[in-house]
């Protein structure tokens, strides 16, 4: 495994300009628990467009932008089910959660008791800052990447990813 996820081409704001720059950057590999993918699509957020200019004082610079992701899979971990190389997949705002509060035991890590991880802008378990996308491709827990029917155009998925903000 981890073939794909070594050198990635981003979009990074570096400073509260909010100025997006191309941005080379190593991505985790491909773990026994995830599906890396190539992002086609990727939504536009105000979220991205704060955090690239540091409105909620927290960003971690450089920061790439993105949690309307989608793509096609690239490669699968070793433990992977739901997925095979070829599928057209989505990722949102979440990454990563605790996995054992009353919350994400039901799949709605939104209300997670303990720490989200967000797609962009955030530490993960293995302390790696979580870069979005605004990218070429991404590495994420299974859990967190969703299914899209292949006949369903790519384009118009990745702002249901975030349906409550941009639609």
């Amino acid at each position: 495994m981890g073939s794909i996820c070594k050198n990635c081409l981003g979009w990074a704001a570096r400073d509260t300009s909010g100025v997006l720059l191309p941005y080379n950057f190593i991505r985790r590999d491909t773990g026994p628990d995830h599906a890396s993918l190539t992002i086609t699509h990727c939504g536009i957020c105000y979220a991205d467009v704060a955090w690239a200019k540091n409105i909620p004082r927290n960003t971690i610079y450089p920061v790439v932008p993105g949690h309307e992701i989608v793509g096609i899979v690239k490669e699968v971990g070793s433990n992977i089910r739901r997925f095979k190389v070829g599928d057209h997949v989505g990722v949102g705002p979440y990454v990563n959660s605790c996995k054992t509060c009353e919350y994400c035991k039901i799949r709605e890590e939104v209300h997670c008791d303990a720490k989200t991880t967000h797609t962009f802008n955030s530490v993960d378990e293995d302390g790696i800052i979580t870069r979005g996308g605004y990218s070429s491709y991404i590495a994420i827990q299974e859990g967190y990447v969703f299914k899209i029917p292949d006949n369903y155009p790519l384009v118009s998925t990745a702002p249901l990813l975030y349906a409550g903000i941009t639609v």
